[in-house]
């Protein structure tokens, strides 16, 4: 089995909260070896749950032997520079400003207001009328990436 597929299996194994879900696992090639293990939650994940897959998961790295040699595990949140990468993400998301890449390369930024199985719908200025808010429905196979941004207002 693949090290990062068993990583992620451990680290699923070690969410005790229902709406905390695995994100992604990204392992770096250098040495020491550098483990990041990115979780999200439908409201939201606490440094004291990442903290507790972190000490667990860290048991099962030294009892399984799975890393040979020094290593750096990280377990937090994915950072708001981070592309939302599982539907259940935009979930989590709605109402909140995004920019969305799509594959034509035009970027749309504006309120996740839904979210489907096929298709998200983002509300934006108008390219006519600035002023005026247009919903646009955007479908996930047309997405290159997106982004949640911070609006200060």
């Amino acid at each position: 089995m693949e090290l990062v597929q068993r990583i992620k299996e451990l680290a699923e194994s070690h969410l005790n909260d229902p709406s905390h879900f695995l994100v992604d696992v990204l392992i770096s090639k250098y040495k020491p070896t550098k483990i990041v293990v990115q979780l999200d939650g439908d409201k939201g994940v606490s440094i004291d749950a990442c903290a507790d897959v972190s000490r667990k998961l860290s048991e099962d790295l030294e009892i399984l032997n799975l890393i040979e040699g020094a290593y750096n595990l990280e377990v937090g949140t994915p950072g708001l520079d981070v592309p939302l990468k599982l539907k259940r993400q935009y979930y989590a998301n709605v109402g909140r400003s995004v920019k969305v890449q799509v594959k034509s390369r035009n970027y749309m930024e504006g309120k996740l207001l839904e979210v489907s199985e096929e298709k998200i719908v983002v509300e934006t200025p108008s390219k006519e009328r600035k002023k005026e808010l247009v919903k646009v429905e955007i479908l996930f196979s047309d997405i290159e990436k997106t982004i949640v941004t911070v609006s200060f207002n």
